[in-house]
């Protein structure tokens, strides 16, 4: 037994009431920035907070792309659009620039927008190595450090704004095919969110999620030649769905996930972890 002197006492107050499950998981009236939001594992983010109650807006390097995907979700919810280059500083700013021109806070910032590239060692030349790391690292961070003003306008301990960075399992376990740069700069990504939750505590919450294999674009290639194989090779035993992503992301930017900070999930099927 302790010393009376250092024995913990717990406050004699009354237990709070449990929060319902619609409240707890609750993202109506956030507001939600989902870069790289018209395609792939960004569409299914973007597609679960609209459908959620969230306000939405989309980016994209193609303005096209950002069009149709307003349009579409639009039919559901609430999404706009901005088109943005973030793989440069100065494309983080004017995203971040125009979002502010519609909005004076953000609740939620989701940076996915990504590129990949797969080769043999020897061809890994410089322009494809920067063109991967621009995007995937500097783009999340100059993209957060300029949304930073409008995720601490309303935030606080109690009620923090949250960065959700996408990673991969890639960045966790070493890839079966050559895309070096890539899984580097996924592995940067979630060293950059644990360092970034230090910093940012308490006002805002840094996690990142890790995709396994999910239907996109990026992993179209890959599926069309080994997804029966992948899939039986997950614990799960299939390839991921976009409710299993949009499940996550709302988890994080809930009431649900406001106590955890730094943390990288992967959403895989257990491959990275008990594959």
């Amino acid at each position: 037994m302790l010393p009376p002197a250092v024995r913990y006492l717990r406050p004699m107050t009354a237990s709070p009431a449990p929060t319902p499950p619609s409240d707890l998981f609750s993202v109506t009236g956030r507001t939600v920035v989902v870069t790289g939001g018209t395609r792939g594992i960004g569409r299914m983010i973007a597609g679960g907070f609209v459908a959620g109650g969230a306000t939405v807006v989309v980016s994209s390097r193609k303005a096209e792309a950002v069009e149709a995907t307003v349009a579409e979700l639009s039919d559901i919810g609430t999404c706009t659009g901005v088109p943005a280059d973030l793989s440069t500083e100065d494309g983080a700013r004017r995203l971040a620039d125009a979002v502010a021109t519609d909005h004076d806070h953000i609740d939620v910032l989701v940076n996915n927008a990504g590129a990949t590239w797969g080769a043999p060692l020897a061809e890994h030349d410089t322009a494809s190595w920067n063109r991967v790391l621009n995007l995937n690292v500097q783009g999340v961070f100059h993209t957060t450090k300029f949304f930073l003003p409008l995720l601490q306008a309303r935030a606080s301990a109690d009620e923090p704004s949250r960065v959700i960075n996408i990673g991969s399992i890639d960045g966790i376990h070493a890839p079966i095919l050559e895309s070096y740069s890539y899984s580097s700069s996924k592995a940067a990504v979630h060293q950059l969110t644990r360092h970034l939750a230090k910093h940012l505590a308490p006002a805002i919450t840094v996690n990142a999620v890790a995709p396994g294999p999910f239907e996109s674009k990026m992993m179209a290639a890959t599926l069309a030649s080994f997804g029966d194989q992948i899939a039986a090779g997950a614990p799960l035993k299939r390839i991921g769905r976009p409710d299993d992503m949009a499940g996550v992301a709302i988890f994080l930017a809930s009431r649900a996930g406001a106590y955890l900070t730094g943390a990288v999930i992967p959403v895989d099927g257990g491959i990275a972890t008990v594959g």
